[in-house]
């Protein structure tokens, strides 16, 4: 086994080879970008060089500079995770001249694989079922209109060298061919640098099923039962299930032989996955081979039981697979979901941002969390925004759903947009928990999936209300035991305190309006008035709504405000000042202190006319700042703090003269 390696990637993926590789006795090396330099990876490696400035192309996309790293390093093996240069099969060569080992497959199966046209011919030679299509070189426009005819429409086509849906088109009769092909032409060569075509049948209903393979240098070759990934955005994947719902015994013996006569047809080892479209008859077509570790690989682990990190690794060791194909026993159901830093409303467009707050589901036998950011990282615009995998495994899939949900419920992530109320709406969906499953899941569930934004709700406002009212209530931090300041009674003004707060949702203000009472909150919005009774426990409010008690966990940074009910995430910013009017004493005259503060700014002097609701003094106190103003026309007789001193509740500030007096 190695003793060193280096991980050639980034986030999540790196993070999960580390701890693999950590377990085996490994020491491993991260690489990192300048985007990079605090990541969790970085922290969780042995020890971890600069590539160079966060574009890709400037840092993990550098082979000759982490080859460099890896010998200077006396790394005996590179691990490429996925994505960057996991497929390159140049940088494999250059790994092998090297004399450091490529943890992946052969760089003939690389190449092999590479070309999607090439890989069809392999497979078709191989007896692999194919998709009725053309997959040739003859690339004219006349002939590839010629060729769609005899395949049929609808018809699919695909950039020969591409990927993530990029040179993808659905054709669905003549008229449209001549455009489709020119348009797919153009993205694939502004994509990839070449703009072949192959052409398929389109299946209309068809299910993404993927088999995991695994052969090592003895001749054993074995699949590990199949993925289910059907539900996808934009060809990429947002949910992946194994095994695949519905699927028998018989149907999971042909198409997993068949993916390891697609393996054994390059001469394949270590870790690869065979995707097929699966029709509604039960007919299964070859559609590409990843060569590398997939990113729904954990749903395979759940259900064998299986490290397949540990299996990468002792197969680029040069030892054998761990099991023969009739020790591989499968249990349970697993479902994994991908956390994205998106906005699923807007085209799902990626999100940028600081994760302010961030807290994950409690990790068991049964919840797993792969990732790969801490709370208060950067979701950069550099690289791909997934935050993490969220993965649940249950007895049976039903099960495994309702774990599911109550995980979604259990993450919440504040600073940054994402994916995780769409997320609870796809498993939640009638259609997913009944297995009607297809590559077309979204488009054709549009309508109940992007329902209208959230509604207002008063009972998160209600909550953000109470939540800034128990902070105000903290004790600040002073050396002093017996200080003031370090009273955790809550605030309190020389009548009743009341205190009138603004609170901004998206484009919406809404004003609450607070009565302190000695054991409860009157709160009045909208015309209405609840009585409510709240307490902090760290991040979570413990509150009593009228005659409802219920938890939720807050998140404040600066003056945002998020509120997490369920899977919807609430946010609002806030203004808060003071209502109880402060009024004139009869015999002195005098304005006094409502509570213990800081005296933040004097706006008057002696001998200065002042005017009804004209500010005079500025207090801080618990975090916020309030006014404190004339309640009638007057003159400043004496002022008796300056800015910066500490008052106590009930000191004379200013004295003022009116004119009655």
């Amino acid at each position: 086994m190695f003793r060193k390696i280096l991980i050639a990637n980034r986030g999540e993926i790196a993070c999960r080879i580390i701890e693999t590789a950590h377990k085996l006795g490994i020491r491993c090396v991260a690489v990192y970008s300048e985007a990079d330099a605090n990541a969790r990876h970085v922290n969780m490696a042995d020890e971890a060089f600069l590539l160079g400035p966060a574009p890709s192309k400037d840092s993990y996309l550098k082979a000759d500079k982490i080859l460099q790293i890896a010998k200077a390093a006396g790394a005996e093996a590179i691990h490429p995770g996925y994505g960057f240069l996991s497929e390159n099969a140049d940088f494999a060569k250059a790994c092998d001249a090297a004399g450091v080992v490529f943890i992946g497959p052969p760089v003939g199966a690389i190449e092999a694989m590479g070309s999607k046209s090439a890989a069809k011919d392999i497979m078709a030679k191989a007896g692999v079922p194919l998709v009725p299509g053309y997959h040739g070189d003859e690339q004219a426009p006349d002939f590839l209109a010629k060729e769609a005819e005899k395949i049929g429409y609808p018809l699919l086509l695909k950039a020969a060298y591409g990927g993530g849906g990029k040179g993808m088109r659905v054709v669905w009769q003549q008229s449209e061919f001549a455009d489709a092909l020119a348009g797919a032409k153009r993205e694939a060569m502004a994509g990839f640098g070449n703009d072949k075509m192959l052409m398929e049948r389109y299946l209309t209903k068809p299910r993404h099923v993927e088999i995991q393979v695994f052969a090592d240098n003895h001749g054993h070759a074995v699949y590990l039962a199949e993925r289910d990934c059907s539900i996808q955005r934009r060809h990429q994947k947002v949910i992946e299930e194994a095994p695949a719902p519905g699927f028998t015994e018989a149907q999971r013996q042909s198409m997993g032989e068949a993916a390891v006569k697609a393996a054994q047809a390059i001469d394949y080892r270590g870790a690869g996955t065979v995707e097929f479209l699966f029709d509604e008859d039960g007919s299964f077509y070859f559609m590409e081979m990843n060569t590398r570790l997939q990113v729904e690989h954990p749903v395979t682990e759940m259900i064998t039981g299986q490290d397949l990190v540990k299996w990468q690794l002792l197969v680029a060791s040069g030892q054998p697979l761990p099991l023969a194909q009739h020790e591989v026993s499968l249990h349970g159901h697993a479902i994994e979901v991908r956390v994205y830093a998106e906005d699923p409303d807007n085209d799902f467009l990626p999100a940028t941002g600081k994760l302010t707050y961030l807290r994950q589901p409690e990790a068991s036998r049964y919840v797993r969390v792969d990732s790969g950011v801490v709370e208060n990282d950067e979701i950069s615009p550099y690289y791909d925004p997934m935050i993490a995998k969220l993965i649940v495994w249950d007895e049976d899939r039903d099960r495994a759903i309702s774990r599911m949900l109550r995980a979604l419920d259990d993450y919440r992530i504040a600073g940054v947009t994402t994916n995780l109320s769409f997320l609870t709406s796809l498993v939640e969906h009638p259609a997913f928990v009944a297995a009607e499953l297809d590559t077309n899941f979204i488009e054709h569930h549009q309508e109940s999936l992007f329902a209208p934004a959230t509604k207002e709700n008063n009972q998160a406002l209600v909550l953000a209300a109470l939540y800034i009212l128990e902070t105000q209530k903290q004790p600040q931090s002073c050396s002093d035991a017996f200080s003031p300041w370090q009273f955790s009674h809550g605030w309190r003004l020389n009548e009743q305190p009341m205190q009138l707060l603004n609170l901004q949702h998206q484009e919406h203000s809404h004003q609450l309006q607070l009565q302190q009472l000695q054991d409860a909150v009157l709160v009045q919005l909208d015309g209405q008035q609840l009585r409510c009774q709240a307490r902090l426990q760290g991040d979570e409010l413990i509150a009593t709504l009228g005659e409802h008690k219920t938890r939720v966990r807050i998140s404040q940074y600066q003056d945002a405000i998020s509120v997490f009910i369920r899977h919807h995430r609430y946010d609002f910013s806030y203004q808060t000042e003071l209502l109880t009017e402060t009024e004139l004493s009869d015999d002195s005259g005098s304005l006094t202190a409502p509570m213990n503060g800081t005296i933040v700014a004097v706006l008057v002097e002696a001998g200065q006319q002042v005017k009804a609701g004209q500010t005079l003094v500025v207090m801080e106190a618990m975090k916020m700042e309030y006014s404190i103003k004339a309640p009638t026309d007057a003159t400043v007789k004496a002022v008796f703090y300056q800015a910066g001193e500490l008052v106590q509740d009930g000191a004379e500030l200013v004295e003022l003269e009116t004119e009655d007096a």
